[in-house]
């Protein structure tokens, strides 16, 4: 089975990812780090920088159907995966004719905000705004987007990391 993880990002999907493939033993995929690789880019901020929202959603694209092939796995899709021109339908297909799982990790503004501020990780701009609004910008949007894609939604807030974790591992081994 296939194990998908979403959400803004700062939600937590490549720490959690990680964690959830080590703790059920099962190969790990950051679809946005596959993304950079397909475009020759050492990360993802890079690809953006270099090829565009346009050809990096593209490439995103390429590397989800690529992924599909890897089952079973545990997916950090990029916060941006679903708004991906076709990602929308391959990821409905998926959980339609596949043992898979879409969980979305839900985090508050604040809460991203906070992690944002804090975060070493070179993350660019794709609306051009501050962080600040981008973040309300985004969350606005593909909030109600995850929500309906989504098979479960675990909440971030507040939380630790071995917290969520517990949760992910029992959603994702339970039947």
């Amino acid at each position: 089975m296939i194990t998908l993880l979403m959400g803004l990002r700062g939600s937590g999907k490549s720490t959690l990812s990680r964690a959830l493939g080590a703790a059920l033993v099962r190969p790990v995929v950051d679809l946005d780090d596959r993304t950079a690789a397909l475009l020759g880019t050492a990360t993802p901020g890079e690809a953006l920088r270099l090829h565009g929202l346009a050809a990096f959603r593209d490439a995103e694209v390429r590397a989800l159907c690529d992924v599909m092939k890897d089952q079973p796995c545990i997916l950090a899709l990029g916060g941006g995966t679903p708004t991906a021109p076709g990602a929308l339908s391959i990821l409905t297909s998926l959980k339609r004719d596949n043992p898979a799982r879409l969980l979305y990790l839900r985090a508050s503004i604040e809460t991203l905000r906070s992690r944002l501020a804090h975060d070493a990780t070179e993350r660019p701009s794709l609306t051009g705004l501050p962080m600040a609004e981008e973040i309300a910008n985004l969350h606005a949007t593909r909030d109600p987007l995850y929500t309906a894609l989504a098979d479960r939604i675990v909440a971030v807030d507040g939380r630790t990391e071995p917290d969520v974790l517990a949760e992910l591992v029992q959603i994702a081994t339970t039947r």
